[in-house]
């Protein structure tokens, strides 16, 4: 008896010293909640506004039932406040042009992003893909699926750049989005963005997107009671999969598939017989004009030039089924006039060079690939250039091998 009494009255005295500690730092940590805590006022006439109110109003009714927390302040709020639009609603003033927006891409967004936005690795890409979404792999970018700008503002002010999120300036802000329209070839190189002119920017697809109404057309179709057994009377395969070894083969199948491969193979080595009969009795052609083309190349300089041409790959095509990306294809570079690739949109320096009747020399490609923004002004392509002779002999031999 006297060990249970000595028992409890030790458990009584813990519970009161612990009740008695929860209560002091309850009372030194928690604040206490106002008697008439600010309300910000609501503008009937918003639509943001008047649900904050309501949220506010909702937290403030929980807050008194359950007798902790406090309101939000309004400079609390304004802080989470940052989304914007499509109709440009919470754009803030400020604006920036292409050529801020070309530096302070470079400098925060280049390292994911590459130079033109063409994307590094498996970053995204931010330009091109115009005219693929039809596709089987679509590219889909700023220029080639996203319908609003909005989009795009909102996403680079609130989480860019990567690692340091909200660190960008509005005018920053302003200035990348620009170059990023420049880079899709939405906007000319002295296009100025801003809060005015922002729902000025046509977005290329920005009818490509329908209203989600499968709440309504849809989910009721599949809300009724689950048919579990004898769902239907029979069952066949109507279609088959494009992947190998997805559907379910019939007995019997394979069989015929195995004979079928057997008669391909001996049709395939029969063809292979008659090409070489057909090779042993045709006359041999003469390859002069080949080797005469090759003779007129520096194969080895043609060679080196492949390798430095990786640094325009980005942009540029050269070859079989080359055509036009960020740049224009190369094909036939060589001796071209300036500014006439068929489907390209050059700048206006180039397009009156070409107008002028200049021609794409040996001599007029050494200057352009050591200083593009030097020798043509307001040029789109913002490559820095290639800093070393040989370089530039390698490349200008190597775009001559598809020009002849």
């Amino acid at each position: 008896m006297l060990k249970s009494l000595k028992l409890y009255g030790l458990t009584g005295v813990s519970a009161a010293a612990l009740l008695t500690a929860g209560y002091n730092f309850a009372d030194r940590n928690i604040a206490p909640m106002p008697e008439a805590a600010p309300v910000m006022a609501a503008d009937s006439a918003s639509p943001d506004m008047m649900f904050i109110a309501a949220a506010r109003a909702e937290a403030a009714a929980d807050a008194k039932r359950i007798g902790v927390g406090r309101e939000a302040l309004p400079e609390e709020i304004a802080a989470w406040d940052v989304d914007v639009r499509p109709d440009g609603t919470g754009l803030p003033e400020g604006s920036g042009s292409v050529a801020e927006g070309e530096e302070a891409f470079i400098a925060y967004c280049a390292v994911c992003h590459g130079d033109f936005a063409e994307g590094v690795g498996n970053w995204p890409k931010l330009a091109g893909g115009d005219g693929t979404l039809a596709d089987k792999d679509p590219v889909k970018t700023v220029g080639s699926y996203w319908p609003y700008l909005s989009t795009a503002w909102d996403y680079v002010h609130r989480s860019m750049p990567f690692g340091a999120a909200q660190t960008l300036t509005d005018d920053e802000t302003y200035a990348i989005v620009a170059y990023i329209l420049y880079s899709n070839f939405l906007v000319d190189d002295d296009f100025v963005l801003s809060k005015d002119n922002f729902l000025e920017v046509e977005m290329p697809n920005a009818d490509g997107f329908i209203v989600d109404d499968r709440a309504e057309t849809e989910y009721p179709k599949f809300r009724k009671e689950p048919c579990m057994e004898n769902c239907k009377d029979e069952v066949e395969i109507t279609m088959r999969a494009a992947v190998l070894d997805v559907t379910p083969e019939e007995e019997g199948e394979s069989e015929a598939e195995a004979a079928m491969e057997e008669a391909n193979a001996d049709t395939a080595a029969d063809e292979e017989i008659e090409q070489m009969v057909a090779a042993e009795t045709a006359e041999p052609e003469t390859d002069e004009a080949p080797a005469a083309e090759e003779a007129s190349l520096d194969m080895a300089l043609v060679e080196q030039g492949e390798t430095v041409f990786r640094k325009c790959k980005a942009c540029h095509q050269v070859g079989e089924g080359a055509s036009n990306r960020v740049g224009p294809h190369l094909n036939g570079i060589v001796g071209q006039e300036m500014g006439s690739v068929d489907g390209f949109r050059y700048s206006k320096t180039l397009d009156s060079m070409g107008d002028d009747g200049m021609v794409w020399n040996e001599e007029n490609l050494a200057e352009f690939l050591a200083d593009p923004r030097g020798y043509v002004k307001g040029t789109k392509m913002s490559f820095n250039g290639l800093r070393k002779d040989e370089d530039i002999d390698a490349v200008i031999e190597y775009l001559k091998s598809y020009s002849q």
